[in-house]
């Protein structure tokens, strides 16, 4: 059996502690390409091309792969306590909804492609009342940042308005250390692609207004945040994470 290679957590800019990979990513070899693979089936799977079983089949083939990668390459598990809020500039006071309220289940199946339900989610806005992209307060654009380390294994670079997908421009980064992917859409642009290793806090995107519904004049300029955990069988399924948005915010806005 390999010997997974030893990481190390980022704790502060000076200071680091050593942690080893965790015992599912020993002995399994790291494709290179498992990202991209990874990318490739969703495509596949949010434009309803693919049908379910072997989807999940693959899915569940491909997480190990990219989880290996992701150690094989110095990625490192980020502790909770170094998470960011996925917003720069801003703070918990832009959570939409009501105590969470804007997180919708109702059936969601990430297997549905750009036919699912749901909203199991939370948007998150920014001050853009003329709807150009920037930041009302400074004119500029707004960095999306990656909550959590993790490895980039889906993005959409690209979108043309009147296209059916839902979260237009947007990235995936799968988390190993919490066994799920985070989902960043309506992005205006992106700057990570597949295979790339991020770390809490690293700006892999701004914010924008690209997808089927957030593009129309009817709703405000934000950001949709989505955390999936991938069970063994290879099922993404969503999981709530405004506690983790509301703790992250209060400590941004405490700055």
């Amino acid at each position: 059996m390999l010997r997974a290679r030893s990481v190390f957590v980022a704790v502060t800019a000076a200071a680091a502690l050593a942690r080893p990979a965790p015992r599912a990513a020993r002995g399994v070899e790291a494709p290179r390409d498992a990202a991209q693979q990874f990318d490739a089936l969703y495509a596949q799977v949010r434009d309803r091309r693919i049908e379910r079983e072997p989807a999940r089949m693959k899915v569940q083939e491909l997480v190990p792969l990219v989880t290996a990668d992701f150690y094989a390459r110095g990625g490192a598990d980020a502790p909770k306590d170094s998470w960011r809020f996925p917003l720069a500039g801003y703070g918990a006071e832009s959570i939409g909804g009501r105590r969470g309220s804007g997180y919708v289940v109702d059936g969601y199946d990430w297997f549905d492609g750009y036919a699912s339900r749901g909203h199991p989610g939370h948007d998150i806005f920014v001050v853009d009342r003329n709807q150009d992209e920037l930041d009302d307060r400074t004119g500029l654009p707004i960095d999306v940042l990656s909550i959590s380390s993790g490895i980039v294994v889906a993005y959409a670079p690209e979108w043309k308005l009147g296209s059916i997908l839902r979260g237009g421009r947007y990235v995936y980064v799968y988390d190993p250390s919490q066994k799920g992917m985070f989902y960043y859409a309506h992005q205006r642009s992106v700057r990570v692609k597949p295979g790339d290793i991020v770390s809490p806090g690293q700006p892999i995107g701004t914010v924008g207004r690209s997808g089927r519904n957030a593009a129309a004049p009817r709703s405000p300029t934000h950001l949709h945040a989505m955390f999936l955990a991938i069970d063994g069988a290879g099922r993404p399924a969503p999981r709530d994470i405004y506690p983790d948005l509301v703790r992250l915010g209060h400590r941004t806005s405490a700055r």
